[in-house]
């Protein structure tokens, strides 16, 4: 099995609300800034940003009721990465959870140095929604 480290922070806004937000790829660059440049646009019907790796494209799963907003990150060197994303409800907020998985290539300090990327994402998605976000364990 591939080491999988889960980030998650907790969101006091509806989960609909946050789900409409991440899966929205032109949002990216308003709280994905280990993922995605200024800009992300359409382009030959892909989603393609700069990102710190080189020009990725992004493709989301197909938009669903069950909180689910897992998208593949095509790397410059043609490498698929998926990365899985929950928005669960809890109450009035939700949790997101992001799953970061270590790549072949990756040593345990770039593990670390990912699931840090992410948990400052996600702290950022947070801020940015207005709810009070809370990191959860690694």
């Amino acid at each position: 099995m591939i080491p999988s480290v889960h980030v998650a922070v907790q969101i006091a806004v509806p989960a609909a609300d946050v789900y409409a937000f991440v899966t929205d790829p032109t949002n990216l660059p308003k709280w994905a800034a280990g993922l995605a440049g200024a800009t992300v646009s359409l382009r030959e019907g892909r989603w393609v940003t700069d990102s710190p790796m080189g020009e990725v494209s992004l493709s989301f799963v197909p938009r669903n009721e069950h909180g689910i907003a897992d998208h593949d990150v095509t790397l410059p060197s043609g490498e698929v990465v998926t990365n899985p994303i929950r928005i669960l409800p809890n109450e009035e907020g939700c949790d997101v959870l992001f799953t970061v998985r270590q790549r072949p290539d990756m040593s345990a300090d770039d593990l670390a140095r990912d699931v840090a990327a992410v948990r400052r994402d996600l702290e950022t998605l947070a801020r940015l929604l207005g709810g009070a976000g809370t990191a959860g364990p690694e």
